[in-house]
């Protein structure tokens, strides 16, 4: 392993808005339209400085540059940037509600080699530590595979719609946690 995780602060944030779209653009496009793509960007597919102001969100650091990121949220979005939300982001009831798994994005370089396992382990931890007992995510076509080999389950897939009458399909997940 020649990188190393941590938590992301808000110094990253313009990091973060190089790789987010190099990664969606790259990791997507076999399973999206270029303009799908496109429609997704910054609302769908987008930094969310309240994950990192939560410090609940992670990055993959290799040779001082960002090569993944991702985290997971105590608050009501399923996904999304922090510019595509008009209302307060509510915080979460750990006793009747699933904590969120968000934002996963990894640079293309740097696929495959378990960065977004290692951040969705330490998202885990972190989740259980903070008193959750359930996890809810909205998966990607691309992220589906690796959501499903990490246990999560198929509650539904369903399209998100976008600028233009554009629609990108997901796929909404959940999971019991291990402590």
């Amino acid at each position: 392993m020649n990188w190393k995780l941590r938590l992301a602060t808000l110094d990253d944030v313009p990091a973060l808005e190089e790789l987010i779209p190099l990664s969606v653009r790259v990791l997507q496009a076999p399973y999206y339209s270029a303009a799908q793509m496109e429609a997704a960007g910054g609302a769908v597919f987008g930094v969310d400085r309240q994950l990192i102001a939560d410090g609940t969100y992670f990055v993959a650091e290799a040779d001082g540059r960002i090569v993944g990121c991702g985290g997971w949220s105590k608050r009501k979005s399923l996904f999304g940037s922090d510019t595509a939300r008009a209302a307060e982001d509510n915080l979460l009831d750990p006793a009747t509600d699933p904590a969120r798994v968000r934002a996963f994005f990894i640079h293309p370089d740097w696929a495959r080699r378990g960065i977004g396992r290692a951040i969705l382990v330490a998202s885990e931890s972190a989740i259980v530590a903070a008193g959750y007992s359930r996890i809810e995510l909205v998966a990607t076509l691309a992220g589906e595979l690796l959501y499903r080999v990490c246990g999560y389950s198929e509650v539904e897939r369903y399209e998100v719609p976008m600028s233009g009458g554009l629609k990108l399909p997901v796929v909404r997940m959940t999971k019991l946690p291990t402590a």
